[in-house]
């Protein structure tokens, strides 16, 4: 299954994407009578993904032209983010070696090197990047993101999947000359406003299939800039939900980022992708504003 959200009469709301469209989640009929989370946060904390997933499976295959007449044109969606409070958002720096050599850096090779960063910095596909006063050098790095769909506490690599509700595109932006200026200053060059593209959907693991033959890669203007197969990485997404439930306890709609393949520079009146095998692509405009 693939989710969304998208903007309908001034609101972000949740929605199922089907080939051709997208189905708000409050136009679903709920067997239990309740009615769905109308926002995707608040559905992913219900723990219904799953029953949702089923419903909508055996309404697709009861009468799927009937679900399918329900769906706004894709031409008409406009994506918002995936959501904008989660409680947790963990960043993974310097998963591929070839990313460590752009800042000159030894990758991590026991544990992984990880931070976290404020909500402040979410943006949907479509909205601007601003760069900041403070940074003449920003980059904008592709990443495959992973979302928590249950609490979860000390798993193991192994249990580590049956906790992850689906996964995501992000673009990961870094002040990369404050980053230089001292290494301590990781938290301030990641965490400027506008500087974590999130979206535009949502996939069950179930439609991934093996995640480790994925590839990621950064675009800039068209062009792929950088690109790499996940399992290249240092540390596995299976491995880094592992670990990081082990720092502290994972929640519905946490986020962890996985690392980016390479950084490109990017500059006012760009346009920076993520773009990964069977997901949709994530896009945001640069802009400098005076």
């Amino acid at each position: 299954m693939r989710l969304a959200t998208i903007r309908r009469g001034g609101e972000e709301v949740a929605a199922v994407v089907v080939p051709g469209g997208a189905v708000p989640v409050g136009g679903i009929s709920d067997p239990d009578g309740d009615g769905w989370s109308a926002d995707l946060l608040s559905l992913l904390e219900s723990r219904r993904l799953d029953e949702l997933r089923s419903h909508v499976d055996g309404l697709r295959e009861a009468g799927a032209e009937e679900f399918s007449a329900r769906a706004i044109p894709l031409p008409e969606v406009e994506y918002g983010p995936l959501y904008r409070r989660p409680r947790k958002i963990w960043g993974i720096g310097l998963n591929y070696v070839e990313h460590a050599g752009d800042l000159e850096e030894t990758a991590p090779s026991e544990e992984p090197a990880s931070f976290m960063r404020p909500d402040t910095a979410i943006i949907g596909p479509g909205e601007e990047i601003r760069l900041p006063h403070q940074s003449e050098r920003v980059t904008g790095e592709a990443e495959l993101g992973l979302i928590i769909g249950r609490e979860a506490k000390n798993v193991s690599e192994e249990e580590a999947p049956s906790v992850v509700a689906g996964l995501t595109t992000i673009l990961d932006m870094t002040a990369e000359d404050i980053l230089r200026k001292n290494p301590r200053y990781l938290t301030r060059a990641k965490s400027f406003d506008t500087f974590f593209g999130f979206g535009p959907q949502l996939v069950t693991p179930d439609e991934v299939g093996e995640i480790g033959t994925l590839t990621v890669a950064t675009v800039l203007n068209g062009e792929t800039r950088r690109e790499n197969v996940v399992s290249n990485m240092t540390f596995s997404p299976w491995f880094l939900v592992s670990f990081h439930s082990k720092v502290m306890t994972l929640l519905p709609g946490d986020i962890i980022s996985t690392g980016t393949p390479g950084a490109v520079e990017i500059q006012d009146g760009d346009v920076v992708s993520c773009r990964i095998d069977g997901f949709e692509a994530l896009s945001n405009p640069v802009v400098r504003r005076s």
